[in-house]
């Protein structure tokens, strides 16, 4: 005698594909999940990473910077007061341009931003310089060249040129020539006592003729005329714009018999 079939019920059937499929669900999407975080977590790190190199690369050529200023400003220093007073005022013009590209996230700097920081220290009265900037930004790289030629040019002013009596100025132009792709700034002094070429070359005029502008790819001209310093850059527009964040000027900077 055939025996009777036996037939589960259908909502005994639902109720555990319904039970196995929820579980399979929050399965999946614990795993998917685990891998979200487990993917953050490696962006995470490998971001750290790379501020951390960016970091010890920045430092490294920060410190660069500091022991070539130090060694060659005590090198070409007449006594070792001068020397402090020169490393002084070139390690604050450097603190400064830090400051500037920080504000910017370095990124750029406007030029008349770059100006402005290079001269406010040696202008505590107010009308010593008359700037005529154009507009432009100047890449990370670029401005410390600049800002640091524009350093040693007021210092020198300080002690010999227009900077150095109550009645001198100083005009600073800047414009861009965008046929040519060339960049010029200019700094004329006037007012202040008369003038006459160094018997040799400074270690400050060395850094404006030849390291810093070489950076720039530019060339720089000093003339020591009797009515004041006239300093004129000319500089490719393509340099403001693409000099790398990282110039390590040590191995640039002219060395001394």
């Amino acid at each position: 005698m055939a025996l009777p079939s036996v037939r589960r019920s259908s909502s005994m059937v639902s109720d555990d594909d319904l039970r196995l499929e929820t579980e399979n669900l929050d399965l999946r999407r614990l795993l998917a999940q685990a891998g979200i975080h487990a993917a953050e977590q490696q962006v995470a790190e490998r971001l750290q990473r790379l501020l951390f190199e960016e970091l010890h690369h920045r430092v490294k050529n920060t410190l660069a910077t500091v022991m070539a200023i130090t060694s060659q400003s005590l090198r070409t220093a007449n006594s070792l007061e001068q020397g402090k007073q020169a490393i002084e005022s070139r390690l604050l013009a450097l603190g400064r341009v830090h400051d500037l590209l920080l504000q910017t996230n370095w990124t750029s700097a406007a030029l008349a931003d770059i100006v402005k920081a290079a001269v406010a220290p040696f202008d505590q009265g107010g009308g010593r310089f008359i700037v005529q900037s154009t507009n432009m930004e100047v890449s990370p790289g670029a401005v410390l060249p600049l800002a640091m030629v524009l350093n040693e040019l007021c210092t020198n002013a300080v002690k010999y040129g227009a900077l150095s009596n109550p009645t001198g100025r100083v005009e600073i132009t800047a414009t861009a020539d965008d046929a040519q792709r060339q960049f010029r700034l200019k700094w004329t002094e006037s007012g202040g006592p008369s003038v006459q070429a160094p018997s040799h070359r400074s270690f400050g005029s060395r850094l404006i003729e030849h390291s810093f502008v070489n950076q720039l790819q530019g060339r720089a001209n000093l003339d020591f005329a009797a009515s004041g310093v006239v300093c004129t850059l000319d500089i490719p527009l393509a340099s403001l714009k693409s000099v790398p964040v990282d110039p390590t000027p040590a191995d640039r900077v002219p060395r001394q018999g």
